[in-house]
């Protein structure tokens, strides 16, 4: 369907200029990451003349073009990057949001693990591309993905595994970091990384060794010294004050830190250190922070978030704990079948799901059996309501009959209809119904499309439905796109999700 939208409006090369719907900010690579290799890859051209082919071997693996996900899956176009440049893609990606519309930020982790074939002006094994994709998902904290896209890819290039050492520490998986370091000779790590693989393999008089070579050689900071020595030998230090907080804190210097029990307070540092709460070790309190978070980034499924919110009976009130008591006094109403209980516990569980911004994944989790009760009166519009932000959305719309002005226009946008929206409607309720219009109106992405750059487009269009606000027109072009190349389920779970939830 993409296919064959782009082929009907793409005639002939339009010659304006694309419209600055979008602009794209510059935004640098993590600046988290740990220092662990010394150089760049080794391979330094011979000479200065510039070459008439380029050969390369039949097993290459040209890294912009590796991804998790087939075009069977997807649904996307092998080429969807047409001829668009590597440096605005990758630029693109880096610009994505990592918290805001659940349906963008689901279409976007697709689109960044997805397999495609590389950008036309990509050469060689370039990696441009592949790094934006997995910084995307770091920033989220999307680590699993990340890490599964890096194996997929194989971790030999030095800025690849350095990203795929850090994500390692992370996920607890730091012994095959270091394995992988030691079986690949491209890779020359620094000494900070070198110390802590040897510690992590028995080797603590060759890591000692290493730890006073480096700070003789000026490799090593007092202050990394004064970690890293806590790290190999802790008993040396016993009864002297803590570490000082670490304002550029990395994983490597994060896992040494855990390793000697110095656990650096998470408040303010990127999502992908929030996975350490995640663990029994940080306490109920934090894991419910970290899970409410990931969640809300799309890094982690719902039904991990629900599994924590649900591991016990909160022991105080207030905060997240009445949120807690909401879900869990839901849950065993639904449990016990009974639709009166239901009825009076569903609305403050709504409510403590708004103040958290997890509608989508309560609705993920509870939709089907909210459903399957016999609700009435408000607990029922309440109950569809969440129907529409699930999955199940085109079946809740397909098997009412609306009871309000409010629901019917949802129903509509659920099923893909024309619509007009409920009188005294805001701008953003007006700008869907525009999107949803018969015909199409006019949107800006039209050059896009008719220069072989959808991909670009969908980017584009991306950052306008993730952002934390939409101008009027801006949505209704990011809309209209979605569904003119064939991403309807993209536009009506977007578009319901404007509508539903509290943004």
């Amino acid at each position: 369907m993409i296919a064959l939208a782009v082929a009907l409006c793409s005639p002939a090369l339009a010659q304006e200029p694309p419209l600055p719907a979008t602009e794209v900010p510059e935004v640098a690579p993590p600046d988290w990451l740990s220092d662990t290799v010394t150089r760049p890859h080794a391979n330094i051209a011979a000479s200065a003349s510039r070459p008439g082919f380029t050969i390369e071997p039949l097993d290459a693996v040209r890294l912009d073009a590796v991804g998790l996900l087939p075009p069977s899956i997807t649904g996307l176009p092998a080429d969807l990057w047409g001829a668009s440049d590597t440096e605005t893609l990758a630029r693109l990606f880096r610009a994505q949001p990592n918290q805001g519309l659940p349906a963008s930020l689901a279409f976007t982790e697709m689109l960044a693990l997805a397999e495609l074939d590389a950008p036309a002006d990509e050469t060689g094994d370039g990696a441009d591309l592949f790094l934006a994709r997995l910084d995307m998902l770091l920033d989220r904290g999307a680590l699993d993905p990340a890490l599964s896209l890096m194996e997929r890819a194989g971790p030999t290039d030095p800025q690849v595994f350095r990203r795929f050492f850090d994500v390692s520490l992370l996920t607890d998986r730091a012994d095959r970091a270091c394995a992988a370091m030691t079986a690949n000779p491209d890779i020359a790590p620094t000494f900070q990384a070198h110390i802590f693989c040897l510690a992590r393999t028995g080797d603590w008089s060759a890591a000692a060794l290493s730890l006073d070579t480096g700070a003789a050689l000026g490799r090593i900071s007092d202050a990394e010294y004064d970690v890293i020595a806590r790290f190999l030998d802790p008993e040396l230090f016993e009864g002297e004050d803590v570490l000082p907080a670490d304002m550029n804190l990395t994983p490597l210097a994060f896992q040494m830190r855990m390793a000697v029990g110095d656990r650096p307070d998470l408040t303010g540092l990127p999502l992908a250190f929030t996975h350490a709460d995640l663990s029994p070790l940080a306490g109920w309190r934090g894991q419910i922070a970290a899970a409410e978070r990931l969640t809300r980034s799309g890094a982690i499924e719902p039904q991990q978030w629900f599994a924590i919110y649900t591991q016990r009976v909160p022991a105080a009130s207030g905060g997240a704990w009445d949120r807690v008591a909401a879900i869990q006094a839901l849950d065993a109403a639904i449990l016990a079948r009974d639709a009166t209980e239901v009825g009076r516990r569903l609305p403050p569980a709504w409510v403590a799901m708004q103040e958290a911004s997890l509608e989508v994944a309560f609705a993920d989790i509870f939709a089907e059996r909210l459903l399957a009760l016999p609700l009435i009166g408000e607990a029922g519009l309440l109950a569809r309501r969440v129907g529409l932000l699930s999955p199940r959305y085109e079946l809740v719309a397909q098997g009412t009959v609306a009871q309000t002005p409010e629901e019917r226009f949802a129903f509509d946008i659920a099923r893909g209809l024309p619509t007009e929206p409920p009188e005294d409607a805001d701008m953003q309720t007006q700008a869907i119904a525009a999107a949803f219009a018969d015909p199409r109106p006019p949107h800006g992405y039209r050059w896009f499309l008719q220069n072989d750059r959808l991909g670009e487009a969908l980017l584009r269009a991306s950052i306008v439905l993730g952002g934390p606000a939409q101008d009027g027109d801006d949505l209704t072009e990011a809309l209209t796109l979605f569904r003119e190349v064939g991403l309807e389920g993209v536009a009506r779970r977007a578009a319901l999700q404007l509508l539903l939830t509290d943004r």
